[in-house]
């Protein structure tokens, strides 16, 4: 997407009635539209499109794409300030997805993490999940998911983790 939200959204738009593509290839395409809205700062209509991109994956028995949007529309709730609703979300996403891939576990646990940031209750433990999130992602050399993590956490104003002890004198 690049910066280029409204673009996308209108591409991804295109894509989505596209008789030409599969079902689930629209479906996701619909998913997109609602990320790019979402991002965009456009949360509530972004919702609205997530909730038809889980419908059609519900009737394509698509649980890993249903539990992506799932976690999709957490963040568009935490946008809007619905912090119930976005942890109703990204619970669901949590329990439902496909975690075996260190990827899909940084990518679940840096949204899970960003939804507890944005309320003061639960900040520290938003900071104990990127933690976590940021171990497994070096552990594994996920570097675009690092810069995720990072970006959440100037977002929030929680800045840097502590640099990992080595062990190793001067």
């Amino acid at each position: 997407m690049s910066g280029r939200l409204e673009i996308a959204a209108r591409q991804y738009e295109t894509l989505a009635v596209d008789d030409r593509l599969s079902r689930r290839d629209r479906a996701r395409a619909r998913l997109w539209v609602g990320t790019a809205l979402s991002k965009n700062g456009r949360h509530d209509y972004a919702t609205h499109v997530m909730r038809t991109a889980i419908r059609d994956f519900e009737d394509l028995t698509e649980p890993d794409d249903w539990s992506v949007a799932h976690q999709k529309i957490a963040l568009a709730r935490r946008g809007v300030g619905d912090l119930d609703q976005a942890l109703h979300f990204i619970d669901v996403a949590r329990g439902s997805g496909n975690t075996d891939s260190p990827m899909e576990r940084v990518r679940l646990a840096t949204a899970h993490g960003h939804i507890l940031l944005s309320d003061t209750a639960t900040r520290d433990d938003g900071l104990r999940v990127l933690d976590q999130a940021t171990s497994t992602a070096a552990q594994y050399g996920l570097v675009h998911q690092l810069r995720s993590i990072e970006g959440v956490r100037a977002m929030s104003g929680a800045g840097r983790p502590p640099a990992p002890v080595t062990g190793r004198g001067p």
